[in-house]
Parts: C-alpha cells; structure tokens; sequence
C-alpha cells in the first residue's frame, strides 16, 4: 500500500520508502553515557532508528546529548504529559510517539501538534490491545481489530483537527492474529505510514517465531512502513530478527543462507558447516544467496537457485556457482567452501 511520505531525522518513512528497522532501550534514559552505549550497538545491529523513553524532566534534559551523540534518528515516547513532548522536540529528537487522547485535552493536543509541526517532527500514534479506551471495550466487548483501529483514528483526528498530518499509527496485540487483522483493517482504512510489530511477544526465541509470523505476514501484504520485533530482554536481538524478517520477505538485501535439513543419505556434516559459513558471512553486505546441501537429490537444484553452493557426496562435495558446477572440493569442506564463497564476495 501506498502510504503518506515524511522523514525521521534522515530516514524516510512511507511513500514507498524501504521498510526501516527500529528498536528501543531499556536503560535509565537518565543516564546518558549508558544509554548512547546502548543506542550505539542498536545501530551497529542494524537498527535505523532506536527509540528511548522519556518519562520526566531530567530525561528531556538528556535528550539533547542522545540527539549529538546518537548515529541514527531518535524517537521519543512519550505518555501523559505534553511537557515532555515539546521539551524532547525543542531538544532535537526526530519522533514522537505519544497518544493525543492521554495528555489533557484539546489545548495540550494543540500544542504538541503545533511544536512537531514547526520542527518537522512526525507523531506515531501507539495503540496497543491492552490499553483501549472503556467506552470502546463496551462497545466491542473486548479488545477487537475494528476497536484498536477505532482507537487509533480517533487519536488521529486529534491531530489532524489541529492542521497535523505526519502521523504513524501502530496497532500491537500480543496475539498475532488479531495485530494482522488490525493492520489489515487499518492499512484498508488510512494512508498513515505503519509501524508493525507483536507487542510483548516473549522471549527470544518463541518471540522471533511470533514476530516473524505476525511481521512477516503483513510485509508480504505490502503492509507496513518501519517494523519493531519485540524481544524480553537485551534489545540488540531484535535488530537481527527484524532484519532477518526483511530478509526472508526480500526486502533487505544481503546475504541469504540456504541448508537442508539433512537426512540418511547425508554424507557431510551439514549443520557444521551451515553454521560455519552463516557465522562467517551473516554480516556482509553483498547480495548474495548461500546454500549448502547435504546430497545430490536436491542439491543441484537447489544450487541452480543460489549464487553459490555446496553439495554434498561421501566425505566430498561439489561445488557449484551460478548453477553451475565448478570443481570437487575435498579435505577441510568448510575451509574451502568459505574460501570460495570469500572470493566470489570479493568480486561482486
């Protein structure tokens, strides 16, 4: 879907723009010295854009060293009080994400909308399943798709009353069905911008599942601007999940691994050396897909598909290279595939 184009700090967000990779802190906003560590590593994971919360004065104050000293925009969230929010935009942050509805009316709404709008700054409206206003839980008897979408373009309205339009909505449940619906339903309703994600969905592991599922359905849709994968924990996991998500969808370039899940008539050691060659290459920047393949059956098939492979025979391997087969590699396997698969990086 074609959505409504505007920038966060230098990220373009919407309008066609490539999907971009955010992730939060979870240190003391406070303490500036740890949370740009933290903030430095997001980036280095991945991220395109990190967000931290402000939930006082004394991190609004901060806000302005994160800003100088952080490599990737900074997103402000924001809740209850419209004081932090034009503080955290007067201090440089390139984002917020505050809910119109919760910060004390008409007047306060104004004036957030009115400080983001003279600095450029897009609002992310953030409606998560757990936090739906009374009246549309009775009316929907329960937290639904339609009601989170309700919630969201009511927070919406507000802004825009006030001549606002740069507006991102999110619509999390921690149950993946009901986010996709709720996405579904909203990307068919608006042309806000989309921030996708599963809220709370666990810890790695079941979570990257959940997220992939949820994430990855929705960006095969054509669904979602800028993705957040949500992992209990460290957040410097979720960069790498939310990068494989773009990577498996083909939307984020990169290299791509391709192994077998093994079976009698394999003769190598598959998984060794998968693994070896994705801990080598998982980091480099090159379009290239990777595949090592246990026997013949679907090996040279699937070699055809890759721009680089490994098939497996008793105690040696054929290698192939456009789909085509190159030379019989013998001894260390994996020492000589990585070799290969080095040089052909090297050429592209």
């Amino acid at each position: 879907m074609k959505t409504r184009a505007m920038m966060v700090g230098g990220v373009p967000l919407g309008g066609g723009a490539p999907v971009s990779v955010q992730s939060m802190t979870n240190t003391d906003t406070r303490d500036v010295r740890a949370t740009l560590a933290q903030i430095r590593e997001l980036a280095d994971a991945g991220c395109d854009i990190v967000r931290v919360s402000v939930y006082d004065e004394d991190c609004v104050k901060a806000v302005r060293a994160l800003v100088d000293g952080s490599p990737v925009p900074l997103v402000a969230d924001i809740h209850f009080d419209h004081r932090l929010a034009v503080g955290a935009i007067e201090n440089g942050i390139a984002k917020l994400r505050i809910n119109p509805g919760n910060i004390g009316g008409e007047a306060n709404v104004k004036r957030v909308a009115d400080a983001a709008k003279a600095h450029h700054i897009p609002i992310r409206i953030g409606v998560n399943c757990g936090s739906l206003e009374k009246d549309i839980l009775a009316r929907y008897g329960g937290p639904t798709p339609e009601g989170m979408v309700e919630s969201a373009l009511r927070h919406a309205k507000m802004l825009e009353d006030q001549h606002f339009g740069d507006i991102v909505l999110s619509l999390k449940s921690s149950d993946v069905r009901r986010t996709v619906e709720a996405y579904r339903l909203a990307a068919s309703k608006c042309d806000y911008p989309l921030h996708v994600g599963v809220t709370e969905a666990g810890l790695p592991g079941s979570g990257n599942i959940k997220s992939a599922i949820g994430i990855g359905a929705l960006l095969l849709d054509g669904i979602g601007d800028t993705i957040r994968v949500s992992l209990t924990g460290s957040p410097i996991p979720e960069a790498q999940a939310a990068i494989d998500i773009l990577r498996a969808v083909g939307l984020r370039g990169g290299a791509r691994f391709v192994s077998c899940p093994t079976c009698g008539r394999t003769r190598i050691d598959v998984p060794a050396v998968a693994r070896a060659v994705e801990n080598e290459f998982k980091n480099l920047d090159r379009d290239i897909t990777i595949a090592v393949m246990g026997c013949v059956v679907n090996g040279p098939g699937e070699a055809r598909d890759a721009d680089i492979a490994l098939c497996g025979g008793d105690g040696c391997g054929a290698l192939y290279v456009k789909g085509k087969f190159v030379r019989k590699l013998t001894g260390d396997l994996t020492a000589a595939f990585i070799g290969a698969v080095k040089e052909m990086a090297d050429e592209l």
